[in-house]
């Protein structure tokens, strides 16, 4: 089993610190991308990122039951979400943000119909979804189909990423993509704020939170998920 490495984490946290203060100059250009395509990869399928190296996506997945997968509500003090839920959000906001606001294109859930594969009644991205609704998902939602969604999503991003030209990083997102948010059900009128919150944002700022960030933090909650649920039970006869 694959622990988790704490020094990996540091290290990736630090890489992504240094993108932070090259990705808007231009003359470095290249070198953002190619370390975004670096920090990115650790966070999916070593498929994604052609690697033969273990990722962090792998620490939340490896092992990981259909019981443990599929939990809810778990307690932990900073969320209570399934790691079906988590794994779930993470790869819509990156299809949207990626597909729609970056490359003003068709979204991977419907490219690759990963809605139907998936068997899941739910498009938009997760945000104030209901209790009922999250454990609607939990328990129907295909694991398979999911973790190859995400490989779909991810292997796109990339694409788009490596394909963007030196100064666009500095561009806005345009108010018509904002649009297609709610046009294609991306995102839900109470989730309204997301929007807004997208729309002040360069390419460069959804590269560094959307596509990095975001999925580092809810695939480390995932590996805490499976480690709690998972420790062996104490014996109370022993001491």
């Amino acid at each position: 089993m694959i622990s988790m490495d704490l020094e990996a984490q540091r290290a990736w946290s630090q890489s992504h610190k240094a993108l932070n203060n090259i990705i808007l100059k231009p003359q470095e250009h290249s070198q953002a991308i190619q370390l975004f395509l670096s920090l990115h990869a650790w966070l999916h399928s070593p498929a994604v990122g052609d690697t033969d190296k273990p990722t962090l996506e792998n620490l939340a997945v490896e092992h990981l039951n259909e019981t443990t997968f599929r939990k809810y509500p778990v307690t932990l003090p900073n969320t209570k979400n399934s790691i079906a839920w988590h794994l779930w959000h993470i790869t819509r906001i990156e299809d949207m943000t990626m597909n729609i606001l970056v490359a003003d294109g068709q979204q991977v859930l419907y490219a690759g119909n990963w809605f139907d594969k998936m068997n899941t009644g739910f498009s938009h991205s997760g945000n104030e979804m209901s209790g009922e609704d999250i454990a609607d998902l939990s328990s129907s939602i295909h694991f398979e189909s999911l973790l190859a969604y995400r490989t779909a999503v991810g292997k796109q991003t990339r694409q788009i990423v490596s394909e963007l030209a030196p100064g666009q990083f500095k561009e806005k997102v345009e108010p018509d993509r904002i649009k297609r948010l709610f046009d294609e059900h991306a995102i839900t009128q109470d989730a309204i704020w997301l929007a807004e919150y997208w729309s002040k944002k360069t390419i460069a700022g959804l590269m560094l939170m959307p596509a990095t960030r975001h999925i580092f933090l809810h695939l480390k909650k995932c590996v805490h998920i499976k480690d709690k649920l998972n420790k062996p039970l104490k014996n109370p006869l022993q001491s």
